[in-house]
């Protein structure tokens, strides 16, 4: 709708995750960077967290799609999934036939298919989003997966996924073991106030746009205040303001 009238070629705050918008900074280069170094170095389970909004579905889309081509991406986005759910689905991730088979039987199949694999120089990575909403009987069997290794190898990298709580469930005395299997952290923070108008830009010009700002500083401010940095809150405030803007027949926001 207001596309032509800013000369944008596509809409620059959608908030589905989308690459060609990913923001790198306010740290978030760093994490990608990291997470891609400790994913290829099958450095044991690695943990990402942030508050809702916060970009961590569009790290996830990145780390897919810059990880080295051997290295086979594989998703959990059901968080309600029981303890013997989630074992068939993450066989049926890897289009492994599991009809009639029991839960134990299905681990022995995919540890066989993952020995296989690397034995083809190739490396598994699941990607675990949600993980806050996860049953804690459910986070443990994720935990039991990364005993499946070789002698130097671990056969399955995991990368866990979830909102703060999901710290909190950690933190749970029954949780120490996947806690201290846990080698890498990060926390995705929150975009400071005066990143904004970068972001705000890099945003614009990734969609086409060619010219001046247009968010005033006021404009800015306000979007700061009331976003508190959650980069989904900053993309509805921009959006709506820009459709604002083009109902008013402006360019200045």
């Amino acid at each position: 709708m207001y596309l032509s009238h800013f000369g944008l070629n596509q809409s620059p705050f959608s908030i589905t995750p989308n690459p060609t918008f990913f923001y790198a900074g306010s740290k978030r280069g760093a994490i990608l960077e990291a997470l891609i170094y400790a994913v290829a170095h099958g450095e044991g389970i690695i943990k990402v967290t942030g508050e809702v909004g916060s970009g961590k579905t569009m790290l996830c889309r990145m780390l897919e799609g810059l990880l080295p081509s051997n290295v086979e991406v594989i998703y959990l986005v059901n968080p309600t999934l029981s303890r013997d759910d989630v074992v068939y689905a993450i066989a049926g991730e890897l289009g492994l036939a599991t009809d009639g088979k029991r839960p134990d039987e299905v681990i022995r199949l995919l540890q066989h298919d993952l020995i296989a694999k690397h034995a083809e120089g190739k490396q598994v990575v699941l990607l675990v989003e949600e993980a806050q909403a996860m049953p804690l009987d459910t986070l443990e069997e994720i935990r039991l997966f990364s005993n499946l290794e070789t002698a130097h190898h671990k056969l399955l990298q995991i990368v866990l996924f979830g909102q703060p709580e999901l710290d909190e469930s950690l933190s749970l005395p029954r949780m120490r073991q996947l806690k201290e299997r846990i080698t890498h952290s990060f926390k995705i923070p929150p975009l400071v106030p005066t990143l904004l108008p970068e972001f705000l830009m890099f945003r614009m010009r990734a969609a086409g746009y060619h010219g001046p700002d247009i968010f005033t500083k006021s404009a800015i401010q306000l979007m700061a205040s009331v976003s508190e940095g959650i980069i989904r809150r900053v993309s509805i405030l921009a959006d709506k303001s820009l459709l604002a803007a083009f109902a008013d027949n402006t360019h200045t926001i």
